[in-house]
């Protein structure tokens, strides 16, 4: 599954790379972030603890004009919640967080408008690979009973401060909205991921 992702990755910023040699800008982007993750059913009811964690990754775009750009991203997401339930070898019940890690691929259309386009909107689609998950407080792992991808809906907001004419540095708003159930077996409401994150990072033109 790594190695596929990988392999997806490269194939989908070495098509926008290319492209943007012939016909436009591509810009390479470096950033870092704080999590906000947490789960939730479907309706919006959440009964679970939110978890601070983190986010890196990559990003690659591909300008079609000064307003348009197509947006895709490589990120290690670490997402989950705090303050669940395990049963312990001697069946007592221990409050743990739960600490789901993925590898991230959203794809998103990127509008970029202000008087000198420096804030830019994006949203579209996200799939998320399970890569590890455990908790926090017996060091299990649980991945077993997690589905190994997660679907979902990326939007975010950010500004970028000109360095000059090839460097860029960014603040946004970055969050994510699960469609799946994250859990392989679940016999009740589904429980979907949720994730904000604010992120810096930098932008450097091709």
């Amino acid at each position: 599954m790594k190695k596929q992702l990988f392999i997806t990755a490269l194939t989908i910023f070495g098509i926008l790379t290319s492209y943007a040699q012939d016909n436009g800008d591509f810009e390479l982007g470096l950033g870092l972030g704080l999590n906000l993750a947490n789960v939730s059913t479907i309706d919006g009811q959440n009964n679970a603890s939110s978890r601070i964690s983190f986010n890196a990754g990559v990003s690659g775009e591909y300008y079609f004009s000064d307003r348009w750009g197509l947006k895709a991203k490589l990120i290690y997401d670490s997402k989950g919640w705090a303050d669940g339930f395990i049963t312990d070898e001697n069946f007592n019940t221990v409050t743990t967080d739960f600490e789901l890690n993925y590898a991230t691929l959203p794809i998103m259309a990127n509008w970029h408008f202000g008087s000198n386009r420096n804030w830019y909107l994006n949203f579209g689609p996200y799939v998320g690979f399970l890569m590890n998950a455990k908790d926090s407080e017996l060091g299990m792992d649980v991945k077993e009973g997690f589905k190994s991808t997660d679907f979902g809906f990326a939007f975010g907001i950010g500004y970028k401060f000109e360095i000059d004419d090839s460097i860029k540095l960014f603040i946004e708003y970055d969050g994510q909205s699960g469609f799946s159930d994250v859990f392989e077996e679940n016999s009740g409401d589904t429980i979907r991921n949720g994730r904000s994150s604010f992120n810096i990072g930098a932008l450097f033109s091709l």
